[in-house]
């Protein structure tokens, strides 16, 4: 019978918003599997290590090339146990992954699981599954991150003291701003021409401080992203003027619904979500990449509407017998998120979860014991644990770690 403490090797991908060679923890991670083959190249850029089983880069068994999905087809009921095979099925409902940041990702949101059925149904290719893909973000540093709607005051005071905001980027009709206005007014300037995003950008730029009341990081971050995605992205105006610009700190989560707007701008992250790898871009990209405006602005959720709602607070764990691990628990039922934190010599007891986990070594190193048998574990290794198996780990100076598990 085979092993319910697996280790993984996990691939890591190349987009050009990742950081460059090692100071992309997404890299170092993936070269810090022992025996794996990822080498890490200097002059490449790493954005995200994927951990897990979904077909586009898939996880696979270190100690035999196997890929993940393969393996646990073949020991489905040991491995994820009866209550998620009847809801989930053999595939494993969450990805999680590590991303580290250099620049802002493009403007997005990840379609709910009616428009995802129906993207999927007319471009399979470009739509590679059906299913829906809301995330939470959790920062391993300091991480910048665009998510959600300011509150409607605040955007309201931006577009009355700054008279080419009103004239350009809204109607009319419009005199007071809720979530359909907000949708027209993103509409707009996402449709906007180069040469008008160019004009509000200058207008902007040249704006006194004191007319962007308390945002005033707003022309702080002006020149940074227009020099990373040029001064006519309309990505530059929809992220400033419309949404929650947050700067977390270790330890800190956010949670983005289906359908909800965000743009990750810097910082290394564990990132978990449905398992699903559909998106719509319209900004921080070049136009040629950019996806209907239409569809994206139909789509649009007022959610979260406001930089506290966005965030999702740990709650100490009863998974931990110890006291030493606290739970991210999102509003959704495809997985939460253990995190771990022990000192030298502490040790923590996870006791038997009720479906598959994917745990995540994010500092020190120690001891992984299971079955009656020992794992070294370090910064960056990555284990599948299967259902029902308890596991102790032990922390030489100190040990984190950030476990994805499902249960029914």
């Amino acid at each position: 019978m085979s092993s319910s403490v697996i280790q993984l090797e996990c691939q890591c991908n190349n987009y050009p918003w990742g950081k460059k060679g090692s100071s992309s923890l997404a890299a170092k991670y993936a070269a810090a599997t022992p025996g794996g083959h990822f080498k890490l190249d200097e002059s490449k850029e790493y954005a995200e290590q994927w951990m897990g089983t979904y077909p586009t880069t898939p996880s696979l068994v270190l100690a035999s090339g196997e890929d993940l999905q393969k393996h646990i087809n073949a020991n489905k009921g040991k491995l994820i146990g009866k209550p998620i095979l009847n809801k989930f099925g053999v595939d494993l409902p969450f990805l999680p992954k590590i991303l580290s940041i250099a620049k802002a990702l493009p403007l997005q949101i990840h379609p709910d699981k009616e428009l995802a059925a129906k993207l999927h149904k007319g471009d399979p290719e470009k739509f590679g599954d059906a299913n829906h893909k809301p995330e939470i973000a959790v920062a391993l540093g300091k991480f910048e991150v665009f998510v959600g709607w300011k509150a409607l005051p605040e955007i309201q005071q931006l577009f009355t003291n700054i008279p080419i905001l009103k004239s350009h980027l809204t109607t009319s009709s419009q005199t007071h701003f809720n979530g359909e206005a907000l949708k027209q007014v993103v509409g707009k300037i996402l449709s906007a021409s180069d040469d008008e995003i160019v004009e509000v950008y200058d207008t902007l730029k040249n704006t006194p401080t004191k007319d962007f009341g308390k945002q005033t990081y707003i022309p702080e971050l002006l020149p940074r992203l227009a020099e990373q995605y040029d001064t006519s992205d309309p990505g530059n105006l929809v992220a400033l003027l419309t949404m929650n610009y947050m700067v977390l700190q270790k330890g800190d989560a956010i949670y983005v619904p289906a359908d909800g707007i965000h743009a990750y701008l810097s910082g290394d992250i564990v990132e978990c979500m449905a398992r699903s790898d559909n998106v719509l871009n319209t900004g921080f990209c070049p136009r040629a990449d950019r996806d209907s405006i239409e569809l994206f602005t139909a789509a649009l959720t007022f959610s979260p509407k406001n930089a506290d709602e966005a965030l999702l607070k740990p709650k100490d764990s009863d998974k931990g017998l110890k006291g030493h691990t606290q739970v991210l628990a999102p509003p959704m039922g495809e997985f939460d998120m253990l995190v771990t934190n022990l000192k030298g010599k502490e040790t923590e007891t996870i006791k038997a979860l009720r479906g598959p986990a994917i745990l995540i070594v994010t500092g020190g190193k120690g001891t992984l014991k299971a079955e009656g048998k020992e794992h070294e574990v370090k910064e960056g290794y990555v284990f599948f644990i299967g259902y029902d198996t308890e596991i102790e780990l032990v922390a030489e100076s100190c040990l984190e770690t950030h476990i994805a598990f499902a249960e029914a």
